[in-house]
């Protein structure tokens, strides 16, 4: 006697069209914050479409291309066989599609590569978009910057500024705010000190008195010729000595990048006590003579 068997039947029952349709329907979740790598499936108005390998090719509108303003989106992607990384920003709507951008992505590396840059203390070239009272609008690889008008080298004729490219180092930075701060007079500064050592001699202009000493203009930049500085002998008046607008030769004796400060000397110029009162005339006429002696006895060669 045959009997029918009681076993379930749902290996059969279960088809492979019915596996298809099952992979079908959970093998392309996309979410929102996802990098996926596609290529263009076809240009279109206003974008571009892009085989993520979904239901659906993706959506990449033009003002999703590039942090740059572009008219035509094959300007960013030329090539249809290319692959490369896209960022989704909106999940798959109900046809599946989802939506992409590479303008997010690319201000992602734009602001960690700018991380780099203050991390490392180096300085970076920005372009002058635009100026307002408190100083100018800057073009940082793509992204908005400011720079106020304390921390402009030109502080007086900003308009003259625009399109200018501007040597310049972060102030602030907050990704999160979206908010770069940036100095032009630090860049410039720090660009100076490169440029100096202790024991050099510079020829200037005093641009500046005050009881503790003279400020002299050199090379775009400014030191302090301290009272005790200019001589062995004690300085009664300095306005006797010297005026705004006299060109004097002095020795670097200290430099402090971190506060910004040339330190300048005229006594060790001096081949006795007195002599810039006595005889300044002398001490700058021979100043280059005296430099090596003076230079390594403020060193200690």
């Amino acid at each position: 006697m045959n009997q029918k068997s009681t076993q379930p039947q749902s290996d059969a029952a279960f088809s492979m069209e019915d596996f298809a349709k099952a992979l079908e329907q959970h093998d392309y979740q996309f979410a929102q914050g996802q990098i996926v790598r596609g290529k263009v499936f076809s240009y279109e108005s206003g974008g571009a479409l892009i085989d993520i390998g979904g239901k659906s090719p993706a959506f990449l509108s033009i003002a999703e291309a590039s942090v740059r303003q572009i008219s035509d989106i094959s300007a960013v992607l030329p090539d249809q066989d290319e692959e490369r990384d896209f960022l989704i920003i909106r999940e798959q709507d109900e046809n599946g599609q989802v939506t992409l951008s590479l303008r997010q992505l690319e201000i992602k590396k734009i602001w960690d590569r700018l991380a780099d840059v203050q991390d490392s203390k180096q300085s970076l070239q920005v372009r002058v978009t635009g100026m307002n009272k408190g100083g100018v609008t800057v073009d940082v690889q793509g992204l908005r910057g400011f720079i106020p008008r304390s921390h402009l080298v030109e502080r007086e004729n900003l308009e003259a500024l625009k399109g200018q490219t501007l040597t310049a180092t972060f102030l602030e930075m907050d990704r999160d705010r979206n908010k770069l701060v940036l100095s032009n007079r630090l860049a410039a500064r720090s660009a100076s000190f490169s440029q100096l050592e202790v024991g050099q001699l510079i020829e200037g202009k005093v641009v500046s008195l005050k009881p503790f000493g003279a400020f002299v203009e050199f090379d775009s930049t400014t030191g302090l010729l301290h009272i005790n500085q200019i001589s062995k002998n004690y300085i009664a008046s300095l306005p006797a000595l010297l005026q705004v607008g006299q060109v004097i030769k002095a020795m670097i004796v200290e430099l402090d990048e971190g506060r910004g400060r040339i330190s300048l000397s005229t006594k060790v110029l001096e081949n006795h006590p007195g002599e810039m009162t006595e005889n300044m005339a002398q001490v700058m006429d021979e100043a280059e003579s005296r430099q090596e002696r003076a230079r390594k006895n403020l060193l200690g060669e």
